[in-house]
């Protein structure tokens, strides 16, 4: 026989022998019956930009708290539809951290939470996120936090130049500072 033929009835078989092995895959167990999951808040509604005066207030929250720590920072607040209003960095900030601060504000302004939420979700193995356009794609990286007045967003923090922890820290310093 052809050695062609003897190799496709080899990778034939193989194949068979692995669909045969697989079966019908088992009935997932249901899980106890317990209370229900009380479903999440609605995420809060968009209210009027963060003014100049918030925005540097912010920045200067966070800076203070990262000098503090000897952290060298970037700092970006956006507004609610995700453009930069303010930024600000401490020298010797690396100089991805402008891109970063900003990617993380925007993230948290667009989606309305904190970018650590993706983190969260790309480290469960939910990472249907990744395939949103590149304009939506929200940025997996702790750091930004949506800025919130009067139960309504008004911008957004995005802290970069530390480790997640510390830009958390960080960007909740810059929020808590705005009124």
């Amino acid at each position: 026989m052809p050695m062609r033929v003897v190799m496709a009835l080899m990778i034939g078989a193989a194949l068979c022998v692995a669909g045969a092995a697989q079966g019908e895959p088992a009935t997932p167990a249901q899980p106890p019956a317990g209370p229900a999951a009380t479903p999440s808040p609605p995420a809060p509604e968009y209210g009027l930009p963060i003014s100049t005066e918030q925005a540097k207030a912010a920045a200067a929250a966070a800076l203070a708290e990262a000098s503090k720590n000897n952290w060298r920072m970037a700092v970006a607040i956006v507004g609610p539809e995700g453009s930069v209003i303010y930024f600000e960095k401490i020298d010797g900030a690396q100089n991805a951290s402008f891109l970063l601060a900003t990617a993380k504000a925007r993230t948290s302004a667009l989606f309305r939470r904190s970018s650590k939420l993706f983190v969260d979700q790309f480290a469960a193995g939910n990472v249907a996120f990744m395939t949103f356009p590149d304009e939506a794609r929200p940025t997996a990286s702790e750091g930004g936090l949506p800025i919130i007045v009067d139960g309504k967003i008004i911008g957004a923090i995005g802290v970069s130049g530390g480790t997640g922890q510390q830009n958390g820290v960080a960007a909740t310093a810059g929020v808590n500072a705005v009124q």
